[in-house]
């Protein structure tokens, strides 16, 4: 599994921050979120998750082409690839409880599956579909795993994500509240829709990207000190 890996300058990193990539591959927004964190003086590690389709990138226009890549991803093989990639991670001498994780779009439903059944310091989910109700067999509904989480969420939402209606943000929000042994954490952007976050796209909300990029790198600093 090809792995994107940027280290921080002037040093070696105490702390690292795994991304995972949108439906569209590791791209250039994705290599640039990773270049952000090494430049915050993290070790920075993006998995090529498309890894058993070819690999590669897809363009934003071109979802027809993303799905051929959907049809060979799983909860299983997800996992298995977050496993090799913390097993480099800490091969380089840095602790589990030192590795936070975040994904997008469909790596923010990734980041809530790591939560859930591994143990890390920290993870923070952009616009994660798919968690309560799943997307296919091979990606099944989560909403069980809210009383098994082991490690601490942080979910980003925006209100006019046509994919992820805000009842369903907010039934995620009960059952953490209700359910969750760690800290977790919801935030609604009013103005953003899916993909808010990323520059390259139209979505890209300029406020709402600023905001969750703070809150994400203060949910970092706390847990992951």
């Amino acid at each position: 599994m090809p792995l994107y890996e940027v280290e921080p300058a002037g040093g070696t990193a105490e702390r690292a921050v795994i991304v995972i990539q949108e439906a569209f591959g590791v791209n250039d927004h994705i290599e640039d979120v990773t270049r952000r964190f090494a430049a915050l003086g993290y070790l920075a590690v993006a998995p090529h998750v498309f890894h058993r389709t070819g690999g590669g990138t897809v363009d934003y226009d071109r979802f027809d082409l993303v799905m051929p890549h959907f049809a060979e991803i799983s909860d299983a093989g997800l996992l298995t690839d977050i496993d090799a990639t913390i097993a480099h991670v800490t091969g380089r001498g840095i602790s589990a409880e030192h590795i936070g994780i975040v994904g997008f779009c469909m790596g923010g439903r990734v980041s809530f599956l790591v939560a859930s059944r591994r143990r890390v310091g920290a993870a923070v989910g952009f616009y994660g579909g798919g968690i309560l109700k799943g997307r296919s067999e091979a990606l099944a509904p989560l909403a069980d795993d809210v009383a098994q989480m082991n490690t601490p969420w942080l979910g980003l939402f925006g209100d006019l994500d046509e994919g992820i209606p805000i009842e369903e943000v907010e039934e995620l929000r009960r059952r953490l509240a209700e359910s969750a042994p760690v800290e977790t954490e919801i935030v609604r952007y009013p103005d953003a829709g899916h993909g808010f976050h990323c520059d390259k796209r139209e979505a890209y909300h300029e406020a709402s990207a600023r905001d969750g990029w703070a809150r994400t790198v203060a949910w970092f600093e706390r847990f992951l000190a």
